[in-house]
């Protein structure tokens, strides 16, 4: 069953802690309600907790989640943190949240853009030619950097070349490879221009450290120092960090496990990683409340003028983003439609880890979720991935904790938002697939 904390007008609620044994990895065990289901603020934490167990029922091995609506809170979690010991989730973990770092990495930049600093509309050259060297740095701006138009390649097929070979051997070869940011630029605008720049739109995690980068140059400090001087600490996060070269997770954090599509069978633990190779794109360690917290200050203003609020929100389209869904993208953000209006965010994609973040469009109401077991669909025969009873979990927790009943009519649920670095990813696996198929 949910593990529930419950804020109301904030102050403690109610909170429980219950112990999970093996049986709810072999999904046997029943989910049941928290008591004092209401935390306020329109917040169902009884319908909450039970959406977030049917996520593990439905064969996710943890998840932990945390919803705000004003000053309501509800935190809980699910199902195991660790399989060989059988040890529980508790709501409140640590958790590697991958590209949600890169919002966070937009804000900096936005506020230097505020200061003077950065023009959104320059080219990369002006601040670092050697890096997008030629016509290139002078066509590709700040803003195309932000928004993913910069039409530059992503890095992390490069970084771990087996996946390009069907394998994932690379996964384990580089756990304790320490990577400096322009090494891994290097090899992403090694690969040939993906379109025009502004021409199109592709994600990729080249153009994050590449706005890392430019981040140092006008500062003259390491980005992840300037990201937490100007965003974390000012917005009052307690457990969001970058962990440097450090492999380990600080504090109460599960196990991460990772099945790349049924490539790694049975799933291994990828808890411990260096995660320089992601860096501004990708590397944050942060729990579920701190990410609520941040987009409401965030759309609530405290973070950004409302000029730069308003750039960070103006949206190109992304007709091919991976996701399975119709979505804009701004700058570190994604909009997608939600039958209760639009909804803003990101998602993130570790080895291991997974997480979804969004706000409501006016920042009165936050959610997010992170789970400890990713890529854990299967494909077909041509290399697609099939339906999986956890991704329809998902959406209906999103549903829940965004588009609560009302009337006495319950919203139909949206699609889960995926972080597109999956569909890279699968990419390069359909792509070996294909080549190692006969005729």
């Amino acid at each position: 069953m949910a593990r529930v904390q419950q804020h109301g007008r904030g102050r403690l609620r109610s909170a429980a802690a219950v112990a999970v044994g093996l049986a709810i990895l072999a999904g046997t065990a029943p989910a049941q309600a928290a008591a004092d289901p209401q935390a306020g603020g329109g917040i169902d934490g009884r319908a909450l907790a039970q959406r977030l167990d049917a996520v593990r029922a439905a064969g996710m091995y943890g998840a932990y989640g945390s919803v705000r609506d004003g000053h309501a809170r509800w935190n809980g979690a699910t199902g195991l943190a660790d399989t060989a010991t059988g040890r529980p989730t508790t709501p409140g973990m640590r958790h590697r949240v991958g590209s949600v770092t890169k919002t966070f990495t937009a804000v900096a930049v936005l506020r230097q853009n505020a200061e003077g600093r950065i023009g959104l509309d320059r080219p990369v050259a002006d601040y670092v030619p050697e890096l997008v060297p030629g016509e290139r740095g002078t066509k590709v701006t700040v803003r195309m950097l932000l928004n993913h138009t910069s039409g530059i390649a992503d890095y992390i097929a490069e970084a771990f070349p087996s996946l390009k070979a069907g394998s994932t051997r690379s996964l384990d070869d580089f756990r304790h490879r320490t990577v400096a940011p322009r090494q891994l630029i290097g090899l992403g605008t090694a690969e040939p221009q993906l379109f025009e720049p502004g021409g199109g739109w592709s994600y990729s995690n080249t153009n994050y450290l590449l706005l890392g980068e430019v981040l140092r140059k006008v500062t003259g400090r390491d980005p992840e120092e300037v990201i937490t001087r100007d965003v974390i600490r000012r917005a009052g996060l307690r457990d969001t960090y970058f962990p440097g070269t450090d492999p380990r997770i600080k504090g109460p954090h599960a196990r991460m496990y990772e099945s790349f599509f049924g490539l790694i069978d049975p799933p291994r633990d990828y808890s411990d990683y260096d995660m320089t190779f992601a860096g501004t794109a990708g590397a944050l360690v942060s729990t579920t409340a701190d990410l609520t917290t941040f987009f409401r200050a965030l759309f609530q203003g405290g973070l950004l003028p409302a000029e730069q609020l308003r750039q960070m929100r103006t949206t190109v389209p992304a007709e091919d983003d991976g996701t399975g869904h119709p979505t804009r993208w701004g700058l570190g953000l994604l909009v997608t439609d939600t039958p209760c209006g639009p909804v803003w965010g990101h998602g993130g994609t570790v080895f291991g880890a997974g997480t979804m973040a969004l706000t409501s469009d006016d920042g009165q109401r936050q959610y997010a979720v992170g789970f400890n077991l990713q890529k854990y669909q299967r494909m077909d025969a041509d290399g697609r991935p099939l339906p999986h009873p956890v991704d329809t979990a998902l959406g209906e927790l999103q549903a829940q904790a965004l588009c609560p009943t009302a009337g006495g009519a319950r919203i139909t649920a949206p699609v889960p938002v995926a972080e597109p670095q999956e569909a890279l990813l699968l990419k390069e696996v359909r792509r070996a697939a294909s080549a190692q198929r006969p005729d």
